[in-house]
């Protein structure tokens, strides 16, 4: 057993399956989650993560929320799961409970740590990369689509990340880069080429990228970010597996990583986090993908009209004024 004390703030489809991983490795975890009805699903019936060749069923130690302040004990590692947007809340609310020298990782997507390290600080903030695929439809059962074996993680380099690393092992492949806001950003890079795109179609990521037009919306979108990532002065890093070589053609950087996403990463009938969220009637991450990409693109002179659009695509979709469907591939493709 691990003499970690862990909690994993955020514990939906991809946090209850990295939180399921590291019980079965041993360790000492505690679920936090803020949809009420998984937490006592979780307590009642337990947690189950379906896998394409196998289940995994155990009893967590889950809470709620407003558990959260009852908690008597520090945590050592704190992986916060949560969306984007929420980022900064969840990392106030779970400071409290880390300990002195204890560490809390912002395990998503977007560019989220500096948000956590402006309720912790830097030096207890460890920057990560998720790439992870699953989804949970009723309260205690996920449906993981890239098992641990499938699935892959960055994190920083620096020694005192050695411990976030170490245990995310436990649930995927574990790449260490020394500078991981530009990692972070090629995420975002592949995020802003697939995640909106699709989500906007209403189809899984397999389907969408099939429509006449849309691959090439696609590496548009994603070429967008990474101009805007440069400009921010981020340099293009070779994430999901890739080699410096994979990315030594700059033209065909985003069209190299998509297809390695789809390759690698992508099963049939998946969806996007964005059409999940937007299914249930939910905010998705939108305003933190394509959004940062077309404010900063605004910021620092960068032109951006595919970002622009599908930001602008989302928004009607958040509003109701349209649904996710085929249809709204027109506009995008021209």
């Amino acid at each position: 057993m691990s003499d970690l004390s862990i909690a994993v703030v955020g514990s939906g489809a991809n946090g209850a399956s990295i939180g399921a991983d590291l019980i079965e490795a041993g360790h000492d975890v505690t679920l936090v989650e803020q949809w009420p009805a998984h937490v006592e699903a979780m307590r009642s019936d337990g947690l189950t993560i379906l896998m394409p060749d196998r289940e995994l069923s155990l009893r967590p130690k889950a809470i709620h929320l407003c558990e959260v302040a009852e908690l008597r004990h520090p945590f050592d590692v704190v992986l916060i799961v949560m969306k984007a947007y929420d980022t900064r809340w969840a990392a106030e609310l779970i400071a409290p409970a880390v300990g002195s020298r204890g560490l809390v990782a912002a395990v998503q997507n977007g560019m989220t740590t500096d948000a956590v390290a402006a309720a912790v600080g830097a030096d207890r903030t460890v920057g990560t990369v998720i790439e992870v695929s699953s989804t949970m439809e009723e309260p205690g059962v996920v449906h993981r689509h890239t098992p641990p074996e499938r699935s892959w993680f960055a994190v920083a380099a620096s020694p005192r990340a050695d411990h976030v690393a170490g245990l995310l092992a436990a649930s995927g492949t574990v790449a260490r880069f020394d500078d991981i806001a530009s990692a972070k950003w090629m995420k975002l890079v592949s995020n802003c080429s697939v995640l909106v795109t699709t989500a906007a179609l209403g189809l899984p990521m397999a389907d969408a990228i099939a429509v006449p037009g849309m691959r090439d919306v696609m590496v548009r979108a994603g070429q967008e970010a990474l101009d805007v990532g440069r400009a921010r002065g981020h340099t293009p890093l070779p994430i999901f597996g890739l080699t410096e070589d994979d990315l030594a053609d700059e033209s065909a950087i985003v069209s190299t990583m998509l297809d390695t996403l789809y390759e690698r990463f992508v099963v049939p009938a998946a969806t996007t986090t964005v059409l999940q969220d937007w299914r249930k009637g939910r905010r998705s991450e939108a305003g933190d993908l394509n959004g940062l990409v077309a404010s900063e693109g605004a910021r620092l002179g960068v032109p951006t009209p595919v970002s622009d659009a599908l930001v602008d695509l989302a928004r009607r979709i958040e509003r109701g004024e349209i649904a996710p469907e085929p249809a709204n591939a027109a506009p995008l493709v021209g």
